[in-house]
This record gives structure tokens, C-alpha cells and sequence, in this order.
């Protein structure tokens, strides 16, 4: 008989560090922007074909879906900038220590939330009034 091993931690018992889960979403978040550039292009060019494409682009963004897709979009692009900051003082050797690394960390997410949370309420307080 075969010894019975023990078998290795996996993503439901071990636990991902912030650094790790940040530069998970870091690269996730660079394919959104990607994507999504596509259809700010699509976007800028039906604005930019008259009256119809841009009440066409009016229509799709205004519905529901497409506010949730610019959300996203918005997020994303807020999360990559600041996390991108961030890794430029890394490149310059400054924040490396893990209690920087950590401190940094969660001043990035809170300043992307931030940033997303002002943009949207200005976006929605012009919308509405």
C-alpha cells in the first residue's frame, strides 16, 4: 500500500496575501482597459458620424448596462492608475519593506475607491439635476 500524503493547501485553505490579490487584479484590470478601449473607440466613432450615431451612443449609455459597463470601465481605470503609481516608486526603490508594501497597498485601494465614488456621484448629480 501506497503511505497516504498529505495534500497541498489550495485556494480554499490558503490565503492569498494583499500583494498577491493586487497584482492578480492589477493584470485583470489591464485587460478590461483594453477591452474596453475597443468600445471607447466604437464610441468615438459613432459620435463622430452625426446626429443619429450620436444619439445612438446617447441610447447605449444611458441604458442601464451600458452605465454598469462604464462603472467598470471607470473602476478598473481608476484601480490600474493608482496601483500604477504606486509601482513607479517601487521602481524607484522607495516602499519595499512588507509594511510598506502593505501600507501602500490599502492607501491604493482606498484612494481608487475614492476617486471611483467622486467621479460617479459627479456623473450621476449632472445627470439627474
Amino acid at each position: 500500500m501506497a503511505k497516504t500524503r498529505p495534500l497541498s493547501p489550495h485556494l480554499q485553505i490558503y490565503k492569498l496575501p494583499l500583494p498577491a490579490v493586487m497584482s492578480i487584479t492589477h493584470r485583470i484590470s489591464g485587460v478590461v482597459l483594453s477591452s474596453g478601449t475597443l468600445l471607447l473607440a466604437l464610441w468615438l466613432m459613432l459620435l463622430a458620424s452625426g446626429e443619429t450615431g450620436f444619439a445612438t451612443a446617447q441610447m447605449v449609455l444611458s441604458h442601464p448596462l451600458g452605465m454598469l459597463v462604464m462603472a467598470g470601465y471607470s473602476a478598473a481605470l481608476f484601480y490600474h492608475g493608482c496601483n500604477g503609481v504606486r509601482h513607479l516608486f517601487w521602481d524607484m526603490g522607495k516602499g519595499l519593506t512588507i509594511e510598506a508594501v502593505y501600507r501602500s497597498g490599502k492607501l491604493t485601494i482606498t484612494l481608487a475607491i475614492a476617486l471611483f465614488v467622486v467621479f460617479w456621484l459627479y456623473q450621476l448629480s449632472s445627470i439627474i439635476g
